[in-house]
């Protein structure tokens, strides 16, 4: 347990440091923001034709209400706990890269769900635009890393079931 809480928090450290540097924040944070813009407004466009991506920002061109991603809102401060998780935990490095590409994934489903329904809650009433945006969300976002990590380690447990008999 010492071992993983160790890594975990190395990990987690050293990856927030990155993320945090300006050459990866332009290179990497910004345009990748952009792109879950482009995609909410791909996913809400068959239903809504108002709405239009501009940079990481959706707006609705009728009434010109706008949200913009900002920074701890594109879902990548959730993927790198969760991939600090994986990183920690004993596995074979075939079986943690299929995590990580499969974690990141769904947190950014959950993610796109949660900027299209912020998008909408704006629009309606500003007052549970903000409730949903500072307090259910986040939790629903790190709620999904930690079933995420649950769903990984008992995949990891059929992946090798002699590990868990060697654990009991």
């Amino acid at each position: 347990m010492a071992r993983f809480l160790f890594l975990f928090c190395g990990v987690l450290v050293a990856l927030f440091a990155v993320e945090m540097l300006k050459p990866v924040q332009e290179a990497v944070i910004q345009p990748f923001t952009g792109i879950l813009a482009t995609i909410s407004t791909a996913v809400i466009l068959p239903f809504d034709d108002t709405v239009i991506a501009q940079g990481r920002v959706l707006r609705d061109a009728t009434t010109g209400f706008a949200v913009s991603i900002e920074a701890g809102c594109n879902g990548v401060e959730a993927a790198i706990v969760l991939i600090a998780g994986i990183v920690a935990f004993p596995a074979s490095l075939k079986n943690k890269a299929i995590a990580i590409l499969a974690g990141f994934l769904f947190v950014q489903a959950l993610n796109i769900v949660r900027i299209i329904s912020l998008f909408y809650l704006g629009q309606w009433n500003y007052t549970v635009f903000e409730w949903f945006h500072l307090y259910l969300w986040p939790v629903l976002i790190m709620l999904d890393v930690l079933i995420v990590f649950a769903i990984y380690l008992q995949w990891l447990g059929k992946q090798n079931p002699e590990a868990e008999m060697d654990a009991a």
